[in-house]
């Protein structure tokens, strides 16, 4: 099974990293199908235990090896920057109206450290931006997917219930924050009680946010179902309901690898107005196309071959219409062609990111003629090449070409 160690999830639950979440994330929250299956991607906040604790408990969930043909790739990455030690789980990225490259750190393997956005210039400067606004009912936030629009305002998807805090669960927001001179001046709900709000895009003033887990909506085949909302970019306060009820869900897909469940992820448009989302568990990407008035007209599977690339995380596009994939659980980013053509551009091994590898890919970026790649670096398990969370904290980078 494809599943994290079950001696550190379901023997050591109080291994967790924080004792204030400890109270909350006890066995009897992995005796539930859904939540047990979102540990798949990422979900918990393991302890700084020993590193002779984690090799003596995970001799039995150790990553795959990498392949022999490894070398053959066509580009190794680089270390693009470290970061602060207050940044441990990199993810979302977007582009600033001034050209800086704006980072998400959710936190999620530190969560003594408020969560926060960095700021990178193209000279390479790392700063802390601002730390982004929690949620009262928790008492922290969550920032996966950012986006601006162009009035300058940033949209976060703020993934609250990838924690599994019971308290947390269905309080994901899609926040939009706006600001007068680089300083936050307001911060809006547009949506609240999202089970798993992940990627988020816009086009022509609305907002599209991709959700990982719909675990409310039954399939009769028992497998996972996940789903697109579609928000005017100015909305308030929608209350979704995480079911097939909500006006806001555009379309949903169902996971078919029963050994991953983990759906819907990154997301992106083409030039001709397709909406691309990767369907995580099954390394897919569908292409959903819709009339002009938004509707959705087609949903199927546009490119898939797990041979190049297993698991779809964050994506972008770049000039050409290439589709940069991040492969989360191989260690790997992946380039798709405009004919949908899957082609693995790099890969690492199981590593500290020091030397640019790709430490748990979360997120690719195309910025300053380059593409910039977070590395998650934290959710273990058979099917990862991943095997601990450590430091740096790390973004690599790879060529456009």
């Amino acid at each position: 099974m494809n599943k994290f160690c079950p001696l550190l999830i379901c023997r050591f639950p109080s291994l967790l990293r924080f004792s204030s979440l400890r109270t909350e994330l006890t066995d009897s929250n992995y005796k539930h199908k859904h939540l047990y299956q979102l540990t798949m991607k990422k979900y918990y906040l393991l302890s700084l235990i020993s590193a002779s604790l984690i090799g003596a408990t995970c001799i039995q969930c150790t990553s795959p090896k990498q392949k022999s043909g490894e070398n053959t790739l066509p580009q190794k990455s680089e270390l693009f920057v470290s970061l602060p030690d207050y940044c441990p789980t990199p993810d979302g990225m977007a582009i600033a109206p001034n050209g800086d490259l704006i980072l998400a750190c959710p936190n999620f393997a530190d969560i003594t450290q408020p969560a926060c956005l960095m700021r990178i210039t193209k000279d390479g400067a790392v700063s802390k931006w601002l730390d982004v606004p929690v949620l009262e009912e928790t008492g922290w936030a969550s920032p996966m997917g950012l986006t601006f629009n162009e009035e300058g305002d940033l949209f976060i998807s703020d993934n609250q219930g990838w924690s599994g805090a019971e308290k947390a669960k269905n309080k994901g927001r899609v926040l939009r924050l706006k600001f007068e001179n680089d300083q936050l001046k307001e911060t809006i709900t547009v949506a609240s009680g999202m089970e798993h709000p992940n990627g988020i895009r816009i086009r022509n003033g609305k907002l599209y946010v991709t959700q990982s887990s719909l675990s409310q909506i039954k399939d009769p085949s028992g497998l996972l179902v996940s789903g697109v909302y579609c928000f005017d970019m100015n909305d308030r306060d929608i209350a979704v309901t995480n079911t097939s009820a909500d006006q806001n869900l555009l379309t949903t897909v169902i996971t078919k690898n029963p050994e991953v469940q983990y759906g819907l992820d990154g997301i992106v448009f083409n030039e001709a107005g397709d909406l691309f989302v990767g369907n995580f568990g099954d390394g897919a990407i569908h292409r959903i196309k819709m009339d002009a008035e938004g509707k959705v007209v087609s949903n199927d599977v546009w490119a898939q071959d797990t041979t190049q690339l297993r698991t779809t995380d964050g994506m972008c596009i770049d000039d050409k219409g290439n589709i940069w994939v991040a492969d989360f659980s191989a260690n790997a980013v992946a380039r798709v062609d405009k004919d949908g053509k899957i082609q693995r551009i790099a890969q690492s091994p199981d590593c500290d990111g020091s030397d640019g590898g790709l430490d748990q890919p979360g997120e690719p970026i195309v910025w300053n003629g380059q593409v910039i790649v977070s590395c998650f670096d934290l959710v273990t398990g058979p099917d990862k090449v991943n095997t601990k969370h450590d430091k740096p904290f790390t973004l690599a980078k790879l060529s456009l070409e």
